[in-house]
C-alpha cells in the first residue's frame, strides 16, 4: 500500500436511537445498518425508513473520511428523522478503517484497475 495511490475510509454503523423519545415513523431502537465503502449493508430483518435514509445519506461519505478532531463531522454523530414530530434519531458510529486503491475505485479510463468488488476474496 505504501507505493500505491489510495485512501482510507471508515466503516460506519448507523443505529436507530430513541432515548425515550416517541417515534412517529417506524423506528425501532437498536436497528442498524453498516456502511462499507460505497455499500449499505443490512442484517436480515433490519429496516430503515426511506424518508429517514434520505436525511442520513448525504452525510455518510463525509463521515467516512478522516476529519480534524474539532470538525463538527468528527464530534456530532446524531441525525434526526426528517419528520419534525418524530423522536427518531440515527447515531453514526465510526468503526474500523478500510483501504481503497484509487485504481480499483475510479471511473477514469486511464486510471482503472480491476474494481475492488471483483477482487479475489471480496464479498
Amino acid at each position: 500500500m505504501s507505493d500505491e495511490k489510495g485512501f482510507w475510509l471508515y466503516d460506519l454503523r448507523v443505529e436507530t436511537v430513541l432515548d425515550g423519545r416517541e417515534p412517529v415513523c417506524r423506528h425501532v431502537e437498536g436497528e442498524s445498518f453498516r456502511v462499507e465503502g460505497e455499500n449499505l449493508v443490512f442484517a436480515k430483518g433490519q429496516r430503515v425508513s426511506m424518508y429517514a435514509l434520505s436525511a442520513i445519506l448525504p452525510l455518510l461519505p463525509a463521515k467516512q473520511r478522516m476529519t480534524d478532531a474539532r470538525d463538527w463531522m468528527s464530534t456530532d454523530a446524531e441525525v434526526a428523522c426528517p419528520d419534525p414530530h418524530c423522536g427518531g434519531r440515527f447515531r453514526i458510529h465510526r468503526e474500523s478503517k478500510r483501504w481503497f486503491s484509487h485504481a480499483e475505485t475510479t471511473g477514469l479510463p486511464e486510471a482503472r484497475g480491476t474494481p475492488y468488488w471483483k477482487q479475489e476474496g471480496s464479498t
